[in-house]
């Protein structure tokens, strides 16, 4: 027992650094891209090198658990949209929760990372969750009938990083960040406003297919 409670705080402290180090490659991709370092990642969790790496011995290992837990924040935010009594009110609900966690933001080093069998798994279920969700919203006749499951993924990504709010924050105007903060939720609600059946002016070009994901996330041999 003596033992448990000795690494007790030990455990708490490495659980706390892991969220700061998954927290700040979030955010480092975002602004550097790709080219994210160890170096500038752990600096922004306020952790050293050496802890990264005793977490994780590369940074891809580190791209590809921030991966999975992205996927994981897909689904469950999938799953709870499916379970919404009102299809509309869960495909809405799903959208903003991904926009909000910033689910596009990893795109960036889509194509750098080899993909693992987690990943594979788990973005097999997204892909059955979200087509689940938008057949449900099709069928009550509230989301307009041409748009598709990749069209909705595709607007989580293109609306899941907010320039001005970054920009802002690096100026430090933090007298200016609920307005921005504000600015961007009437973004998502006019976006969101677009995919109602309402609209009878047809979408342009042909629907999208899931090769403009499967194609980039494939690693690239000079990546």
């Amino acid at each position: 027992m003596s033992e448990q409670r000795r690494r007790a705080p030990r455990q708490v402290e490495a659980e706390r650094n892991d969220r700061a180090l998954l927290q700040a490659a979030r955010e480092v991709i975002a602004a550097d891209g790709a080219h994210a370092s160890v170096a500038a990642i752990a600096a922004r969790a306020g952790v050293g090198i050496g802890s990264l790496y005793r977490r994780y011995r590369t940074k891809e290992e580190l791209f590809q658990r921030l991966s999975a837990l992205s996927l994981d924040n897909w689904n469950e935010a999938a799953e709870q949209g499916l379970a919404a009594d009102d299809p509309w009110d869960g495909l809405a609900g799903f959208i903003t929760a991904c926009i909000e966690f910033g689910q596009g933001s990893l795109a960036p080093i889509a194509g750098t990372i080899e993909i693992t069998t987690e990943m594979w798994a788990k973005s097999d279920r997204s892909d059955e969750l979200l087509a689940a969700i938008v057949a449900r919203a099709h069928q009550a006749g509230v989301l307009r009938p041409d748009v598709t499951p990749v069209d909705i993924s595709l607007l989580i990504e293109q609306l899941g990083t907010s320039p001005a709010l970054d920009q802002l924050r690096k100026q430090g105007h933090d007298d200016l960040i609920d307005a921005a903060t504000n600015a961007r939720k009437r973004i998502i609600a006019i976006a969101l406003d677009g995919l109602r059946a309402v609209h009878a002016t047809p979408l342009p070009g042909q629907p999208p297919t899931n090769q403009l994901f499967t194609e980039r996330w494939e690693r690239r041999p000079d990546a």
